[in-house]
């Protein structure tokens, strides 16, 4: 019998890291949607590391989305951002894609997993 799970908790900042983790990106690319997208400007803490909040994580995955699975352009999925957030849409549309805390969920299950799964190295021969 398993122990139930503490939830997990929403996190008010996620690093790029975390948010390449997340979505599959490398950093390079956030740093270019960045300067693509004027909603996309994530802050950044003292040391000079962007920061992104839960609602930046969301517009990441909504920009991923319009380039990758409905096959905009780069201009196009801006035309569309600027749109959305026109008629307030903006935000129902982030709501629609999967949680940046589903997937942080998942990714922990699955280190467990492989933990659990991975063979202890043997003991070294004796000779």
């Amino acid at each position: 019998m398993s122990t139930p799970r503490n939830p997990i908790l929403k996190k008010e900042y996620y690093s790029i890291g975390e948010v390449c983790d997340l979505t599959g990106l490398k950093p390079h690319v956030l740093r270019y949607w960045e300067t693509q997208f004027e909603v996309l400007a994530p802050n950044k803490n003292k040391a000079g590391n962007r920061v992104y909040r839960p609602r930046e994580v969301r517009l990441v995955f909504l920009v991923k989305h319009l380039l990758y699975e409905e096959k905009f352009t780069v201009d196009g999925a801006r035309q569309k951002l600027l749109e959305m957030r026109g008629e307030g849409g903006l935000q129902e549309e982030t709501k629609g894609l999967v949680n940046p805390e589903v997937y942080a969920a998942i990714k922990e299950e699955l280190f467990d997993l492989k933990k659990i799964l991975t063979l202890p190295d043997p003991p070294p021969a004796e000779d």
